[in-house]
């Protein structure tokens, strides 16, 4: 895959995925749902499923020896070296509440690299994409990080994750930023927390315990856009990372 090439087949087999993934997903805005599983902080949707198996589909077609890796389960080859990844609706719980922000994340890894990612928010046709060593792009247009370099002019995001430990760690955070920057949001989506980022909506996103799907594709925005992530492996939970990405010239140190 040439990395240069804006019109390479991975990003554009991406980005039509995305798109269709968005259109089924739309179409079900604010109608009745058929519910898959209901947690005390978090909801299943059978759209969940549908939407990457829609997904998968046209990966798969696409790249048949590749492995899908999403938030709905495995498929593909696993043992290859070329794995996408997968969150077919970021924001299930903002959607089952017809509130409109949400996305479609898809990334594809080479090994240990992200190479390609692509965010789609179907209710504002918003289409952030980026293969390594290009131009990120929002709607087909370059983006880059802001330049904000004061706290105190900053919009932070806060991530608020759902078991008592860590939400103990999130409110903690959010105390200290609240207090500091000009804004602090929480905005239930951390896939477009980190598009937000990349086109510089946002100055900072934060949160203790997310999933790859939830990050891969921001993480490669944010980088290209000229800001910084960070991750570490959660020791409590293997599968769960702690997550900041920023513009790269806020300082978020807090006392």
């Amino acid at each position: 895959m040439n990395a240069q090439h804006s019109e390479s087949l991975p990003l554009t087999t991406a980005i039509a995925a995305a798109r269709a993934a968005g259109k089924l997903i739309r179409s079900q805005f604010g109608r009745p749902l058929d519910v898959a599983e209901m947690f005390a902080h978090d909801i299943k949707l059978d759209l969940d499923v549908q939407s990457q198996e829609l997904i998968t589909e046209a990966l798969l077609k696409a790249f048949p020896h590749h492995a899908i890796y999403g938030e709905e389960g495995i498929a593909g080859d696993q043992s290859s070296e070329w794995q996408w990844i997968v969150d077919p609706i970021d924001g299930t719980v903002n959607f089952f509440y017809s509130i409109p922000h949400f996305c479609i994340s898809i990334a594809l890894r080479h090994k240990n690299e992200i190479v390609l990612g692509v965010i789609y928010d179907p209710m504002r046709d918003e289409l952030w994409e980026v293969e390594k060593g290009g131009v990120p792009k929002l709607n087909g247009e370059p983006i880059r990080v802001s330049q904000r370099t004061k706290l105190s002019d900053a919009v932070v995001s806060v991530g608020m994750s759902k078991s008592p430990d860590v939400a103990k760690q999130a409110t903690a955070i959010l105390e200290k930023y609240v207090h500091r920057a000009r804004k602090c949001r929480l905005m239930g989506s951390a896939a477009l927390d980190l598009a937000y980022v990349a086109c510089g909506r946002l100055d900072a996103y934060i949160e203790q315990s997310v999933s790859l799907w939830d990050v891969a594709a921001g993480q490669l925005l944010v980088e290209a856009a000229g800001g910084r992530f960070e991750s570490v492996a959660r020791t409590d939970n293997p599968d769960k990372i702690a997550v900041r990405a920023w513009n790269g010239v806020v300082d978020l140190s807090v006392e």
